[in-house]
Formats: C-alpha cells, structure tokens, sequence
C-alpha cells in the first residue's frame, strides 16, 4: 500500500477557516473520492500546530493498493477536475500558499 499525500502548506485568510472547509467538504472532496483505484480518501485539517514549523491548514491523503493503482488514480478525470479548480480555491481562501505531494509506502 502506498499513500500520496498532498500537503496544502500555507495561511488561510483571516476568518475564512470554516468557509474554506465548507468549500472543500461540498467542490473538492466529492472529486478526490472519485479517483480511479482509491482504497481510502482522507480530508485533514490543521487543529494544532508546531509553533515554530509550517502552517498546514489542509492535508489531502490518499491510498492505493500500489504504484499502478495510484497512477489510475492520477489520470482519473476527477484529479484533472480538482486541479482545475485550485487557483480559484488558493484566492478565494489563502493569504499565501504552496502545494506540495509526497508519497509514502505502508509496510
């Protein structure tokens, strides 16, 4: 099993942190859950955080059965979908941020 995580580090505008899950809940997560091969889709929000390390409003975690699993998943129409929505996302809700992906294996 192997896990990709996107990791949305940056700040939510000020006052904008329900608005910005309710956005996420209703446009984004519906799409991440339809990737092609997916076992389980996870939405996490920042609660708590290291005073001194990044800010990590919203992490996205998804698991596949193996590398060909997550490459379905990232061709999947939905992935093409939910990016295309992500500019409009990072201004309506971010001061500033920045993407990143990671892949880790489940042993």
């Amino acid at each position: 099993m192997i896990t990709r995580m996107a990791i949305f580090d940056g700040q939510v505008k000020s006052g904008q942190e329900a608005a910005m899950r309710a956005y996420v809940e209703a446009e984004l997560a519906p799409l991440w859950r339809k990737f092609a091969s997916a076992e389980t889709v996870e939405v996490l929000y920042g609660a708590e955080q290291d005073p001194n390390g990044p800010q990590i409003p919203l992490i996205l975690a998804i698991t596949y059965a193996d590398q060909a699993a997550m490459a379905e998943g990232l061709a999947s129409p939905a992935r093409y979908a939910s990016r295309d929505l992500l500019p409009g996302f990072y201004d309506r809700f971010f001061e500033t941020v920045t993407l990143y992906h990671y892949v880790f294996e489940k042993t």
